[in-house]
């Protein structure tokens, strides 16, 4: 059984996902892959870990930077998307890092030479808890603000809200730059 709540932020809607007690999902509504790939079934009730996430939400948004470690998270995805995630969670407030940072991250720790950076933007784009799993905080190498699935500008509200240097970063007008 997944239980799930709704919670209304300065980005719009977002939906919040339970499973065993733990989150497993956090969209913000009309995101790409928004609550996809699970078949259980889903009934809306605030569980704990719900009031938890609600409650780290709300000092979120106060600008009080909670911890990610405050909340027990389950992300669902295969090995190698865990593996991105995890280095998501290491992302300090205010900080970014590029797709390439987490590519050549990933291939030191495996010990291979090389790791794609579009392999590591499916990873980051397929985030199933946006904002706690700070995705936002991934950028193109050339500081191009692309990839977010809840949409650039709820990426760019996020950055700012977290007091990201932005004068070197931007939209990109063409194409993806990772």
């Amino acid at each position: 059984m997944i239980y799930v709540a709704n919670y209304k932020s300065p980005i719009g809607n977002l939906l919040i996902a339970s499973k065993n007690n733990k989150l497993i999902g956090l969209w913000i509504e009309g995101q790409k892959y928004y609550f996809s790939n699970f078949k259980d079934e889903v009934q809306q009730l605030d569980n704990n870990i719900l009031l938890d996430t609600k409650k780290w939400l709300d000092k979120y948004f106060n600008k009080e930077k909670p911890s990610i470690n405050e909340l027990e998270l389950n992300p669902i995805g295969s090995e190698f998307r865990q593996e991105v995630w995890k280095i998501l969670c290491t992302i300090p407030y205010g900080k970014v890092i590029t797709y390439n940072d987490i590519a050549k991250q990933i291939a030191h720790n495996r010990g291979i030479n090389k790791m794609s950076a579009q392999a590591i933007g499916g990873a980051v784009g397929h985030n199933p808890i946006s904002i706690i799993i700070p995705c936002h905080r991934v950028v193109g190498s050339n500081g191009s603000l692309t990839g977010y699935a809840g949409g650039i500008d709820k990426k760019i509200y996020l950055l700012k809200h977290e007091e990201v240097d932005m004068e070197n970063l931007f939209f990109p007008r063409k194409g993806i730059a990772l």
